[in-house]
């Protein structure tokens, strides 16, 4: 017995040091350079007390003025998040670029639900767009859909939610940053970073559900992001548009 307790010990105490050293640091920095996961962005100033980051990166073989469209049309309801649109979405993300979803401003809406999500805290046409999202807005966004009468959305969304619910800090605010970087060649590089601030929480258990829920969320970035790079590549020259 003592042998099988040494044994169990000492795979977990491997797998935690493969976790923390190989595996967390794959996710939370995938596809970016040690340049870029270091240096400053736009919106870092968001948040500029941040206590927790991720900087994610993909290169796109189309000019940024191409890529561009589908980060305005984001969201719930919109173009969709071009990722797992089971998790977020209801029906398929959009492979058209549509016209009256290219009118996005600072303080607009960013949904992720119906009645709720994200709000454009910076935008700068063709090169950055940040989102923002805390405690405050939740709540505020949570009052308003429910005096709206408005419901909570399809079954995937409420689930999502759930999770999201129990897993995230009580208190806590964010920034969600997109960044195209011009290259040579007519490419872009297309630079995503989440930081995030929460304190003191209510929920005990969130310091340890926090690592799987930051997976899951790396999961669904970086097919998005792969998502945004098949349909900014596939639409270079004439661009479709959905009349």
């Amino acid at each position: 017995m003592r042998k099988f307790i040494f044994a169990l010990a000492a795979a977990s105490a491997a797998a935690a040091v493969t976790y923390r050293y190989a595996v967390r640091p794959w996710w939370k920095s995938w596809g970016v350079t040690p340049a870029e996961a270091t240096s400053a962005l736009t919106g870092d100033d968001v948040i500029a007390n941040a206590n927790a980051g991720e900087t994610r990166a993909i290169t796109i073989d189309a000019p940024p003025v191409a890529v561009w469209p589908w980060l305005m049309q984001m969201g719930f309801g919109r173009g969709g998040w071009y990722s797992y649109d089971a998790m977020d979405m209801q029906g398929a993300s959009s492979f058209k670029i549509v016209p009256e979803l290219q009118d996005l401003n600072v303080g607009d809406l960013v949904p992720t639900f119906p009645g709720g999500g994200f709000v454009v805290s910076r935008l700068e046409p063709n090169r950055a767009l940040v989102l923002y999202l805390d405690t405050d807005l939740v709540r505020e966004q949570a009052e308003a859909a429910k005096a709206a009468g408005a419901t909570e959305g399809p079954a995937n969304i409420r689930a999502t939610g759930a999770i999201m619910e129990n897993t995230q800090p009580a208190e806590f605010s964010a920034s969600w940053a997109f960044i195209l970087d011009e290259l040579p060649g007519g490419k872009t590089r297309l630079i995503e970073r989440f930081r995030v601030r929460f304190g003191e929480t209510d929920k005990p258990w969130t310091r340890f559900t926090l690592p799987f829920m930051g997976f899951g969320v790396f999961v669904m970035m970086r097919k998005q992001l792969l998502g945004i790079k098949e349909r900014a590549e596939a639409t270079v020259g004439p661009v479709e548009v959905l009349a």
